[in-house]
């Protein structure tokens, strides 16, 4: 699949650079920063459920409490 889209001429010259940095041409590179982005942005998302969680369970006694007697009944 292709797609247009505009980059900064820093980019482009960045992006000229594609073999400099292992890859075997423009689209290679675009993918893989494609690639990593998505990444980041998904462990991004990860780490703010985890703060939500965290929060959630920092401010809620009752959990902390249901927790604490599943954790006394864990086998060693």
């Amino acid at each position: 699949m292709q797609a247009k889209f505009s980059i900064h001429e820093d980019q482009a010259v960045f992006l000229s650079s594609y073999k400099e940095h292992g890859f075997k041409d423009k689209s290679s590179m675009m993918r893989e920063a494609l690639n990593l982005l998505k990444k980041e942005l998904e462990s991004h998302k990860l780490r703010q459920s985890a703060d939500l969680y965290a929060e959630t369970y920092s401010e809620d006694a009752e959990l902390k409490a249901l927790t604490d007697a599943a954790v006394k009944e864990w086998p060693e």
